[in-house]
């Protein structure tokens, strides 16, 4: 099993500083990209890739087939880009633990692992110039695709829940009422889980509450940044490092105000998903495979996504107590919000509650879309037995 990855994506970061894990929002929008093809059939539709061929379907303790193994050959090299460098957090450590183990090897996938920002990467999966990629949320990887006419196929939503949460300085307000007229650091724009939290409390951004750009990432700085009242964060990130730091703050969980949301996105192109179903389906058992080990042994995992961190040159700073904490927290997180499916299993009403909510603090242009031209549930669901166990063929 080879060790692929490439350095080369981390020099887009002065781009792209607005970027961060879980629910990345940015302001920036990609140049419009052509269309990939139509999926051949309906999204949702509960079909297997197969290569037409019976013999083909993976089955659990048989070996994998001749056929389905050449299909996935005549894919090519499959480019994954990260959403974040390789923080171990969810749609990206569940990959990185897919490659170190060979998982992608074992389904005749030749995968190259490429560290990037989420941002980055809609135009590139929209060219098919990658193949994969890890969004910061659901409703994110929408908005991109609506605005540029790009046909991205989300596969896998790992977080059934917003990651992010709002930061108030110790001393500060105990409600959100309290933060009228205030004024909110933020990277890029305000997380729209945030977002639509203060708006469900009367508060909306530019008429009762201001927002001014912080620089960098670094929540013990921002904290002491005179003039705001807080900021957002992700609940695996910002508030572990405050405690770390013995640093006191009060948090607004907009998932304890019933605010819907996601993270931990995997997605693909239309075009690569209907010129090669079978590589795009083993792709995912390889990494939902990988998110299950994920999960059963956290600690493990966040060594893995260290291991490819370092080999990376850790050009974000990322440190062995910050990567083991977070999916400390997402792997949780992940469990406690999958309980209705198979890990990753999309659920529509779900998403469709998240857009919604979304629309009506402006994203989408202020209405909500048709999710079922962005999701495939059947995909995902096809590497699943009834036990909600990965599909795995012999070794």
């Amino acid at each position: 099993m080879s060790r692929r990855l490439s350095a080369a994506a981390v020099l887009l970061v002065p781009v792209l500083l607005l970027a961060s894990c879980g629910d990345d929002e940015s302001d920036a929008t990609p140049a419009t990209s052509s269309p990939a093809e139509s999926p051949s059939t309906d999204a949702t539709d509960a079909t297997d890739a197969t290569t037409g061929d019976d013999d083909a379907d993976v089955v659990a303790g048989e070996p994998f087939s001749a056929a389905r193994c050449e299909a996935n050959k005549a894919a090519g090299t499959i480019t994954y880009l990260s959403s974040f460098d390789f923080a171990a957090t969810a749609s990206i450590v569940e990959v990185l633990v897919a490659e170190e183990k060979g998982y992608f090897d074992d389904l005749c996938l030749d995968v190259e692992v490429k560290p990037s920002f989420s941002v980055a990467n809609y135009p590139e999966l929209a060219a098919n110039n990658a193949q994969f990629s890890s969004g910061g949320s659901f409703s994110e990887v929408v908005d991109f695709a609506a605005k540029n006419e790009a046909e991205f196929v989300v596969l896998a939503v790992e977080g059934k829940t917003g990651i992010d949460a709002l930061i108030v300085k110790d001393g500060g307000p105990t409600d959100l009422e309290g933060l009228r007229d205030s004024t909110i650091g933020v990277k890029g724009k305000i997380t729209p889980s945030v977002a639509a939290m203060l708006k469900q409390a009367g508060l909306t951004e530019g008429t009762d509450y201001t927002t001014v750009l912080l620089d960098g990432f670094d929540p013990k700085v921002h904290i002491e940044v005179p003039n705001i009242v807080g900021f957002p964060g992700y609940k695996s990130n910002e508030p572990k490092q405050l405690e770390a730091a013995d640093i006191p703050f009060t948090l607004f969980d907009p998932a304890e105000s019933g605010i819907p949301g996601s993270f931990g996105v995997l997605y693909t192109n239309a075009t690569f998903l209907n010129e090669h179903p079978t590589a795009a389906q083993d792709f995912m058992r390889a990494a939902m495979k990988g998110l299950a080990d994920a999960v059963a042994d956290p600690a493990a995992a966040a060594e893995i996504a260290l291991g490819f961190i370092n080999a990376n040159g850790n050009a974000m700073f990322l440190s062995p107590e910050g990567e083991t904490a977070r999916w400390a927290v997402e792997s949780k997180l992940v469990v406690d919000t999958n309980t209705a499916t198979a890990l990753g299993v999309p659920e529509l009403d779900l998403l469709t509650e998240e857009v919604t909510t979304y629309a009506e603090i402006g994203l989408f242009d202020g209405t909500a879309p048709d999710i079922t031209l962005y999701v495939d549930t059947a995909l995902i669901s096809g590497v699943y037995a009834d036990d909600r166990t990965v599909i795995w063929p012999a070794a």
